[in-house]
């Protein structure tokens, strides 16, 4: 007996057209008739086909109709159009609204077999794509750990935007905030998953090279340069994603070979004069603040556009609180797991100092936390001072209160108190910024500012 793979809607006034279907194709699938559309689409959600043969003229409602009900409900079922005639204009409409392809009454059987087929030949390889990349996903999918709004926000934006395949994408966000695992996110859950996904860091190649490290060379271009010549990071990359990290770091010269990769998709090899054609995913990433860079002169406008067609904001550590101990109890399985150690997890004071602490290293400086305290700890629990946060208490913030006590009198002759305050405000930013090194994001936080207040504030203290 053949075993049944898929299922097949006929939606057909014509009783003997409906029997002669089930007769004929009864043997090899699944097939439901119906004398109406309205009774198609009422069992479509709790019972839907792989294949739908819809005949256009319909009583009630017609079959150009019900086709854009049945894409509207689920685009991903295939919709074989029936037609008493060759209606060009019906043909057309049914096409335009996402048919998969028409068949002419009267029918004949073989070739309604044949259409059928290649119909379902396309649900097949559909399906055997979505198998093969749920195991890709399963095995190789970055991992998220946590509930907040700040990530789930985030992951769901990224299975949105990793539907293209050549749109470029920015990450913005602080170090440590997992800026690569959002961009491994967005290649495994786009079509080019089977691809090569290459990473490169731009701070880390020195500036003479990233022509010839980015794009290739010919073989003797330049002197030190191999005899057979190098294949670039764009072209091992193709038909798959580039990770452009630390973007921030490319130099002017590098920005403009980029920008005009990025615009046409071809470049040269360093020392050739034959341009070569990729198709890759761009996608980069920064902790460094690009618009300041622009309007520094640093950063060139046009690429900076061109590379955030989608921007995405990876949430540092400090705006996801409610993450910090299910990622803290997932590194520390992962690291006893390595090291072979049995704590039974981190007493409540080490949870306490966790949730309490100031990440400035995000979600990279908690797994190298929770590495070091699962090679030293000596107890049956993590403790403060396993995690070295034994003194976390003491750098807590300060009650405005307590200035009070410290703020000198007000002179008999009157002061000048929007200057005063101006130069205060101007002391602390500063300070803020030291702390932080330069990371502005983290420097709000230090003052209890978020973060487009604080850049607000310090370019007019600026002035």
């Amino acid at each position: 007996m053949t075993k049944i793979l898929y299922h097949l809607f006929i939606v057909d006034d014509e009783p003997t057209i409906r029997e002669g279907i089930k007769l004929a194709l009864g043997d090899d699938y699944r097939v439901t008739g119906f004398a109406n559309a309205e009774d198609a689409l009422a069992l479509l959600e709790k019972d839907p086909p792989d294949l739908v043969l819809l005949d256009i003229g319909l009583p009630g409602m017609n079959g150009i109709e019900a086709l854009a009900r049945i894409k509207a409900a689920d685009p991903h079922i295939l919709v074989v159009m029936i037609t008493a005639y060759e209606d060009l204009d019906s043909v057309i409409r049914s096409m335009k609204l996402g048919a998969h392809d028409y068949v002419v009454k009267p029918l004949q059987m073989d070739q309604l077999e044949l259409t059928i087929g290649n119909a379902l030949e396309t649900i097949r390889l559909r399906k055997e794509v979505q198998t093969l990349q749920a195991r890709c996903l399963k095995e190789n999918m970055p991992l998220f750990i946590g509930e907040s709004n700040a990530i789930q926000e985030v992951m769901d934006l990224i299975q949105r935007v990793a539907r293209s395949t050549d749109t470029p994408i920015l990450i913005e966000g602080e170090t440590g905030t997992g800026k690569e695992l959002m961009a491994s996110a967005i290649h495994h859950h786009s079509p080019l998953f089977k691809g090569p996904f290459v990473a490169v860091n731009c701070a880390a190649i020195p500036k003479e090279l990233v022509e010839s490290e980015l794009f290739g060379y010919r073989g003797g271009a330049f002197s030190g340069a191999r005899e057979s010549g190098k294949t670039g990071l764009v072209e091992t990359a193709h038909n798959g994603t580039l990770f452009l990290d630390e973007i921030g770091d490319l130099s002017p010269e590098a920005q403009a070979k980029l920008l005009r990769f990025i615009e046409s998709g071809v470049f040269y090899r360093v020392g050739e004069t034959k341009s070569t054609r990729v198709a890759v995913r761009v996608v980069s990433a920064t902790n460094r603040d690009l618009s300041q860079m622009m309007a520094d002169g640093l950063f060139r406008r046009d690429l900076y556009f061109r590379l955030g067609v989608i921007k995405i904001q990876a949430p540092s550590l400090n705006d996801r609180p409610d993450d910090i101990l299910p990622l803290a109890n997932h590194y520390l399985a992962h690291f006893k797991t390595k090291f072979r150690t049995s704590f039974r997890g981190f007493s409540p004071e080490a949870e306490q100092v966790l949730r309490e602490h100031q990440w400035t290293g995000n979600v990279r400086e908690l797994k190298n936390m929770i590495e070091k305290a699962t090679l030293t700890g000596r107890h049956q629990e993590i403790t403060p001072q396993d995690l070295g946060l034994e003194n976390a208490s003491d750098s807590s913030t300060c009650d405005p209160e307590t200035w009070l006590e410290i703020l000198p009198s007000l002179p008999p002759a009157g002061m000048d108190l929007q200057k005063t305050l101006e130069q205060i405000e101007r002391h602390f930013f500063d300070q803020a910024l030291q702390l932080s090194q330069a990371n502005e994001s983290q420097a709000a936080r230090l003052l209890g500012l978020n973060h487009h207040t604080f850049r607000y504030r310090h370019r007019k203290l600026s002035k």
